[in-house]
């Protein structure tokens, strides 16, 4: 259920979200949670955006925060969004370089009237260079990052969703550029642009693996390394239903573990960092996960050292007994979702609301930002604002 509390670790923060794709509005549900004040300034008109194919309903990452329809291509909805980025401590801007100035959105503008305004620029390739404009996806980001490429089976890369390019290297470095910015700008009083760039944040998730390769302990073939399957004690194994588990007993006290749950004599078998005889273990243990179900294994591993889990679903994870403990999902308006994330002792986070219809609140949000009656009545009859189609 919704929860009842507005609060959070940012409260009072106040930010403006042009309205985007992926992970801009994954970073804003993420702040909106934490009780910052924020307003999405969607078109007028449907643009197809997101997850408009699914419904308003399914767009969970809009969640928390008021919809704000807005004529881009109006002087007069214009200085709206800039009225409103005047009170802002940062806009976030989703657009492809260049798009935020010819509309009359762009950093100088911006921070011309609001001098501690931080500016966050989400793109792919980032704001220059070769691939600045040019289109381009999850999939190819983490392609030139090196990530894609280590990620899959031995025969091919396997897309891992769009969470490391855009989720990841996107929206979780694009809310830490903001909230740093924003703590140097409340000291210097200047705001400043923060330059966020998909293929380079990926990249640095994978900071480690980077690190094992210049010092050779990680080969470019897939599913010969310690993290990526090749080792038989850190992989995903069938089970007798069809289902799966997931092992990662790297420590030699786990792996000791693990070996003895599985019935196997370590005397017997070749030392755990033998890799040479990882494809062979690979099939040995294969073998004995085939042999009972996912709930069997879980039964005789899970809550162990081994460093186990059931591999499970989206529809399955809110029922997890641990996820159900921690009250790890919510269900909001009927969608099962992610509960906040991380957790704060004294100012907790919340879901403020369900995603709003497109537009929904324009009225009620720009009172809400000191915008009065009559303002908001000419930006209607001017149809400045409102929402079309």
């Amino acid at each position: 259920m919704t929860s009842a509390k507005q609060g959070g670790p940012l409260s009072g923060v106040k930010i403006v979200e042009i309205a985007g794709i992926g992970p801009a509005p994954l970073c804003c549900s993420l702040l909106a949670d934490m009780g910052a004040d924020i307003v999405r300034l969607d078109r007028k008109a449907s643009a197809g955006l997101g997850l408009e194919f699914a419904g308003e309903k399914a767009d969970i990452r809009r969640r928390g925060r008021p919809s704000v329809a807005i004529d881009f291509k109006h002087p007069d909805g214009i200085a709206t969004a800039l009225d409103l980025i005047a009170q802002a401590d940062a806009v976030i801007d989703p657009m492809r370089p260049g798009v935020m100035e010819r509309l009359g959105l762009g950093p100088d503008v911006c921070l011309a009237r609001n001098a501690r305004l931080v500016y966050g620029r989400m793109t792919g390739w980032g704001q220059d260079g070769p691939l600045a404009q040019a289109a381009g996806h999850d999939i190819n980001y983490i392609s030139i990052s090196g990530v894609l490429h280590a990620i899959g089976t031995a025969k091919q890369p396997v897309p891992p969703l769009n969470v490391v390019g855009d989720m990841g290297g996107g929206a979780m470095f694009l809310a830490m550029g903001l909230l740093a910015a924003i703590i140097e700008a409340k000291n210097s009083g200047k705001g400043q642009v923060v330059d966020v760039a998909m293929s380079e944040g990926s990249a640095y998730l994978a900071l480690g693996c980077f690190g094992l390769q210049s010092a050779g302990h990680w080969s470019d073939d897939r599913e010969s390394n310690i993290l990526d399957g090749g080792a038989h004690f850190y992989r995903v194994y069938e089970t007798l239903d069809g289902k799966f588990v997931s092992i990662g007993s790297i420590e030699e006290k786990f792996y000791a573990m693990l070996l003895a749950k599985l019935g196997l004599d370590p005397k017997t078998l070749p030392k755990q960092m033998d890799r040479s005889q990882w494809p062979m273990m690979r099939e040995k243990f294969a073998a004995i996960f085939r042999q009972k179900t996912r709930d069997e294994w879980c039964a005789i591993m899970e809550g162990t050292d081994i460093c186990f889990a059931p591999v499970l679903s989206f529809s399955e994870a809110a029922d997890h007994p641990h996820n159900k403990a921690r009250d790890a999902f919510a269900t909001v308006d009927g969608i099962v979702q992610p509960a906040p994330s991380p957790r704060f002792s004294r100012t907790p986070s919340s879901i403020k609301s369900p995603p709003p219809a497109f537009g929904a609140q324009t009225e009620e949000a720009l009172k809400a930002w000191g915008f009065s009656d009559a303002r908001i009545a000419e930006l209607k009859a001017a149809r400045a604002i409102g929402r079309e189609g």
